[in-house]
């Protein structure tokens, strides 16, 4: 699945919904059923962390530098500050049989699971 979509787009809007995060980007959406990591320059911070949300509330505004699908294995948006939200999406590390959806036009009709 081609997420490059996403790549020079800005973070609009970070939203945590019961069990799932959706990232709001310009235009595209990308949701993930399972939760990332923040990948700061000096540390990483996982779900249920001290600062977890802060980390991923303070990419709002920020442009994507590079995003990466690999499906069956990870999941990376860098940033242009370079932190990156990174996600396996290897089996045993996801929590159900979908890691997540991408909409290219920010739509939940026709986002497309991975």
């Amino acid at each position: 699945m081609d997420i490059s979509g996403i790549v020079g787009e800005e973070l609009v809007a970070v939203e945590f919904v019961q069990d799932y995060l959706q990232l709001r980007f310009d235009t595209p959406l990308l949701t993930l059923y399972s939760w990332p990591h923040v990948l700061l320059s000096e540390f990483s911070i996982a779900y249920g962390e001290p600062e977890y949300r802060n980390a991923l509330c303070s990419l709002i505004g920020e442009k994507v530098e590079e995003a990466t699908l690999e499906v069956g294995d990870s999941l990376t948006l860098k940033f242009e500050n370079d932190t990156v939200i990174a996600l396996s999406l290897r089996e045993e590390d996801l929590d159900g049989p979908e890691a997540g959806a991408y909409s290219p036009t920010g739509s939940v009709a026709d986002q497309m699971e991975f």
